[in-house]
């Protein structure tokens, strides 16, 4: 069998089933929302190029495979010449791995489509019944029920319930716009997309459902965090009670919703002793070094 094999195996088991197990459970993740969602980011990254690896490595000769595996561990694609003197069985490795990053790919693609279908329609009735409101610059809705939700994308608006205007004070009301904006600058639509295209293809892999439930939450905690530079901890977390039960439409970012609750403790109660971003990266630290002794070995001996 081809020694070469054992890489995007084991990068696959190591990024599929053991990063989200230490990941999803941590408490430094939810005090360093940016450091994990880089996490499960680079993890589905990760996995979906060792599955394509995986079925190259299957066909390659050894000296081909040996070539592959230093080209996928120093992150060095192949240069033109390369790919011009290619084999016939190289080629079909190459076809492979395209074949088989097309599947996300496309279900990416089709995520972002259909969000942006959604968004836009959403938009043309905003655009009937709501009115633009220059001193809060976002569109005011006559509701009585408190919501606050923005559209990101092309459509990109921040939307206010009367309901909202009437009930929150003007701290708590700023503070919840800048939640939203926060929402919009980080084009976070863009990570729910490839989370949810992530978990229609690999439905069943640990790093796609625990992924798939813990990226929302953290986008929403990485968008508290940024709208906490423009505002107090007590007006965001009292925005965020007052709209705990709003409700936004799909392919939206709602101040409120379920993860309210979770998010007000984690504004109003101090970080424990230890940093946060020291504790994340030696917990990565620590998975990648199950992978040293394989690297070690698949570059060390000859194809």
């Amino acid at each position: 069998m081809n020694h070469h094999i054992l890489v995007p195996i084991g990068l696959a088991l190591l990024t599929g089933f053991l990063v989200p197990w230490l990941v999803a459970p941590a408490r430094w993740a939810q005090q360093a929302p940016r450091l994990a969602l880089a996490v499960w980011a680079a993890c589905g990254a990760a996995f979906t190029g060792a599955v394509a690896l995986l079925p190259a490595q299957l066909v390659l000769s050894g000296e081909s495979s040996h070539r592959l595996t230093d080209m996928a561990l120093t992150l060095r694609p192949p240069t033109p010449a390369q790919l011009s003197a290619m084999d016939g069985r190289e080629l079909l490795a190459l076809a492979l791995a395209l074949v088989v990053l097309s599947v996300p790919g496309a279900a990416y693609v089709r995520r972002l489509a259909r969000a942006r279908r959604v968004r836009v329609r959403h938009a043309g009735v905003l655009r009937l019944v709501g009115r633009y409101d220059p001193a809060l610059r976002a569109t005011v809705l006559d509701d009585e029920r408190p919501a606050v939700y923005c559209l990101p994308g092309r459509s990109r608006r921040v939307v206010v319930s009367s309901g909202a205007v009437d009930t929150l004070t003007p701290a708590q009301l700023a503070a919840a716009l800048a939640h939203e904006r926060a929402h919009i600058a980080g084009r976070h639509h863009l990570l729910v997309a490839a989370s949810e295209a992530f978990a229609a293809v690999f439905p069943h892999l640990p790093l796609a459902r625990r992924g798939g439930s813990a990226v929302p939450v953290l986008l929403e905690m990485a968008a508290d965090d940024r709208a906490l530079r423009r505002c107090t901890r007590d007006a965001l977390a009292t925005a965020l009670y007052a709209l705990a039960s709003g409700r936004a439409p799909r392919s939206a970012f709602a101040a409120g919703g379920p993860s309210a609750a979770l998010r007000m403790r984690r504004i109003l109660t101090p970080h424990s002793a230890g940093h946060p971003v020291l504790r994340g990266l030696f917990t990565i630290a620590s998975a990648g070094l199950a992978m040293a002794p394989l690297v070690y070995a698949c570059c060390s001996f000859p194809p």
